[in-house]
């Protein structure tokens, strides 16, 4: 993505404002990493179950009628994973020790997520654009076939000529059994 070098600039800022921070990376909701900051940790796993933690918090956020996604926030022993709204295509996920302060946490997290956004939404505007300017080529189409067409009555012969006359049926053969038992009738008398 063109947008990268932007973007990993916005991830490094932001660890520089939040003390704690360990690692950030921003991913497409379909998982794949658009850029990262995780010094010890693999960003390609982590920007996949991002995607499946994502899917997720919009189902439940849906189903009980909280409204569009904004965050996740997943703490465990050691620190929290956070999860950011950015734009309309991406997400930002931060990752953080223990002793952060949540609360400034989520203050820089929703501004990195903005301004992440930001920059997604409009490199995505320009591509659209620039396609939006390419010539289609036109898909290859099949020489197209002669229509057929069945006579719905037998043709008639041109004015003042004679009808071809019928055909002749085909020679019939005789039985193996012979045709003379064939129709025969037996009676018993008793």
């Amino acid at each position: 993505m063109a947008a990268g070098p932007e973007i990993t600039a916005e991830l490094r800022r932001l660890r520089a404002r939040v003390p704690h921070l360990t690692g950030a990376l921003a991913a497409g909701v379909d998982g794949l990493v658009l850029a990262h900051d995780t010094p010890g940790v693999e960003p390609e796993g982590v920007a996949a179950l991002t995607a499946a933690a994502l899917g997720v918090a919009v189902r439940m956020a849906d189903a009980t009628g909280q409204g569009d996604f904004r965050e996740l926030l997943v703490r465990g022993m050691y620190g929290y994973v956070a999860t950011y709204a950015a734009g309309d295509s991406a997400v930002l996920t931060v990752l953080a020790q223990d002793r952060v302060n949540v609360g400034r946490l989520h203050l820089e997290g929703r501004r990195a997520g903005a301004r992440i956004g930001d920059v997604v939404d409009a490199y995505e505007a320009k591509a659209r654009a620039a396609r939006a300017r390419e010539p289609r080529a036109l898909p290859a189409r099949p020489a197209p076939k002669p229509p057929v067409r069945t006579p719905l009555r037998p043709a008639l012969p041109p004015p003042g000529t004679e009808p071809d006359p019928a055909p002749a049926p085909p020679p019939r053969t005789r039985s193996a059994r012979g045709g003379a038992t064939a129709n025969a009738r037996t009676t018993t008398e008793s």
